[in-house]
């Protein structure tokens, strides 16, 4: 049962336990921070590793017409002056000449009044893009001037033909990418919720126009689906939201949004974008990006239909349904009850998948080999610093599903005791059947 008492105290809480425990810091933290910028650590690596090849494999290669890519970060300037994103990509700002705060104007409670310091002595509304510039070549002037990407999808695009060619593939098919992208964000917030270094993992879907509205409404299920099967996500913490507005070539957008402990909000986009993005290219680069159908022999450029998601959104996401403390009745009086946090993450994407602890000290070096030929299966940790109760709450802080302990017993009757972490129930396995035991829990 959950002790926590306030949205507000859930996210303290994940953002504390994400620094303790080595998942998520703030980038140069020794320097004050660097705001809009994270850095994962030893535990939030191999957390964000399992989730985005999670992903991978639900949506590449367990797919016959899904394959990869991985494009650079910098693309050739006009790759952004063809997507929109040079002339149209900015939020509106305005600053408070009091206290200098800046805001986002659509953020604002009050467009006349900041909200910090309470002046009406604020900048007039002004375009800000949220492009990150930088310089490539000798010379930093207008004429190398290159950008940091602000979305992985472009690449996508642009290598569309080649990709083609190369897999021998006809529409439909999509094309998937998982890579870091930049925006400028002008306020950055809720921990990894909006940052200005992210990663994103996007599938474009290729296919005739006539096809594109079954296909969107393919990937707006198999998407929410990908969250309630294979990441745990309960139902009600999950909805649909259409967008109020269509891009002018658009024919249909909706998000997945998550309760998150600040409110719902964007998870995952849904996007029917025609066929908007391939003409621009063609106008742009004055290439030739049409498709000829081989069984009706025409050409025509193909309709778009968009799966785009934020990995940092989604890690948060999956960190706040699993958070949960535990109260556990003292038999002491006078004594608080003792709280468990436990991180119910399922076993495929915990950081560590099997802890595996000697009882004792002169015990050490068998539980090691033990675990040296675990890990050759699982994500694994050998866990050798307190006693087994601390030990045993450390790992359930970080997710882990599975604790082995070895004790004096297992030299003589070949079993180890199986601790699992969302019942706390522990079960003696024989080592012989260790591996088979732990597969069907792992990866059923």
């Amino acid at each position: 049962m959950a002790i926590v008492n306030s949205e507000n105290d859930l996210m303290e809480k994940i953002v504390s336990l994400c620094k303790r425990r080595g998942f998520i810091f703030q980038s140069s933290e020794i320097y004050g921070g660097y705001n809009g910028f994270w850095d994962y650590g030893p535990y939030g690596i191999e957390f964000k590793n399992a989730v985005q090849q999670l992903w991978w494999k639900y949506m590449v290669t367990t797919r016959d017409n899904v394959v990869g890519l991985d494009s650079t970060i910098i693309c050739h300037p006009r790759t952004w002056k063809a997507s929109g994103h040079v002339d149209r990509f900015s939020d509106i700002m305005c600053d408070c000449k009091d206290c200098k705060t800046r805001y986002r104007v659509d953020q604002m409670e009050d467009p006349t009044t900041c909200s910090n310091c309470g002046s009406k002595n604020l900048t007039p509304p002004r375009e800000f893009n949220l492009m990150l510039k930088t310089y490539v070549g000798p010379v930093f002037d207008e004429d190398h001037v290159a950008y940091l990407r602000a979305e992985t999808c472009q690449p996508i695009f642009t290598d569309f033909h080649l990709i083609r060619i190369a897999t021998r593939k006809q529409l439909p098919f999509g094309i998937a990418q998982i890579g870091k992208s930049f925006r400028n964000e002008i306020t950055p917030r809720n921990f990894t919720f909006r940052s200005r270094e992210f990663t994103q993992m996007e599938m474009e879907f290729f296919c005739s126009d006539e096809d594109s509205m079954k296909w969107y409404e393919f990937w707006k299920e198999e998407r929410m689906k990908f969250y309630t099967t294979k990441l745990g996500f309960k139902s009600e913490f999950l909805q649909y939201h259409d967008h109020d507005t269509l891009a002018h070539y658009a024919k249909a957008a909706v998000d997945i949004e998550f309760k998150y402990p600040f409110g719902w909000g964007e998870l995952e986009g849904i996007h029917h974008r025609g066929t908007w993005d391939m003409s621009r290219h063609q106008e742009f680069s004055q290439e030739n990006l049409e498709y000829l159908d081989q069984l009706t022999n025409k050409k025509y450029l193909p309709t778009v239909v968009e799966t785009s998601v934020g990995l940092d959104r989604m890690l948060l996401a999956t960190l706040a349904q699993a958070y949960d403390e535990d109260k556990a009745p003292t038999k002491k009086e006078g004594m608080d009850d003792d709280v468990r946090i436990v991180l119910h993450l399922t076993p495929m994407i915990a950081p560590v998948q099997v802890a595996v602890m000697p009882l004792s000290k002169k015990l050490n070096e068998k539980a090691d080999a033990l675990q040296k030929d675990l890990c050759n299966f699982y994500r694994t940790e050998l866990d050798v610093t307190g006693n087994i109760g601390k030990r045993y709450r450390r790992q359930d802080e970080i997710g882990t599903p599975f604790c082995v302990t070895y004790d004096f017993d297992s030299d003589t009757d070949n079993a180890v005791t199986v601790r699992e972490r969302d019942t706390m129930a522990q079960e003696r396995v024989s080592l012989s059947n260790l591996r088979s035991y732990l597969d069907e829990k792992i990866y059923k």
